[in-house]
């Protein structure tokens, strides 16, 4: 899941606000403190909470989501040519719903099958999609205006999409959210100065950094913060 959150995670002095394409900044801003106000009344006190079960279970939920994003991941590497790791991704989807009793227990990784992660947006900047102009979307938080045209697609790539259920597929949204909200608690320090062009800069270093999959991208902060991603 790339939600609203993620930013929390980044740092890099590589990246001035300037130098982004912002024009709708004054819209953007306002949709800013309205996720601020959401997390900060809402989101945040319900993960702090959360943050307070026992660690084998977080780690069970975490397992479980990330499982679920195999199945998109694993397209994706398809459509950016690179059957190598599709069937990687594949496998481990497999063996970790099976197996691993749903996703909840990481057998694959312990197997030696690296986790990755890819959404159609990646994809599309590789067949050369220009990125856009920044957005902030309300509750969902940074985007560009390929990352928000490419969303649907990676929704009805998403498990949950073709759950019939409503009740379910809104609760495992939920707990979606409330997790990966959890995994940053306690890294927010890293924020400081302005926090609209903080949280600007770092989308646009972490969407530069996962298109190019690492490559050519020094910046040992980012490594170790996708690091933290896939193995949390």
């Amino acid at each position: 899941m790339r939600g609203y959150f993620l930013i929390f995670i980044l740092f890099s002095s590589s990246l001035y606000a300037e130098d982004i394409n912002d024009p709708f900044e004054d819209i953007n801003r306002v949709t800013f403190e309205f996720n601020e106000s959401l997390d900060r009344n809402f989101l945040k006190p319900v993960a702090q909470t959360y943050s307070k079960a026992p660690k084998p279970i977080k780690k069970g939920v975490t397992n479980f989501f990330n499982n679920l994003e195999e199945v998109e991941t694993t397209v994706n590497q398809v459509l950016q040519g690179k059957p190598k790791l599709a069937l990687n991704d594949l496998t481990r989807f497999v063996i970790n719903s099976t197996i691993g009793l749903g996703g909840f227990i990481d057998i694959a990784t312990k197997m030696g099958l690296t986790r990755h992660e890819e959404d159609f947006d990646q994809t599309l900047a590789l067949w050369g999609v220009p990125s856009g102009p920044y957005i902030m979307l309300p509750a969902l938080g940074p985007s560009s205006l390929r990352d928000t045209l490419s969303r649907p697609f990676s929704s009805f790539l998403s498990v949950t999409f073709h759950m019939t259920e409503s009740d379910v597929n809104i609760a495992l949204k939920g707990i979606d959210a409330l997790e990966t909200r959890e995994r940053l608690l306690e890294i927010e320090s890293l924020i400081y100065g302005d926090r609209y062009d903080f949280v600007k800069d770092s989308y646009i270093q972490y969407l530069n950094y996962e298109v190019k999959d690492g490559v050519d991208v020094e910046d040992e902060f980012l490594e170790e913060m996708d690091d933290f991603l896939i193995d949390q």
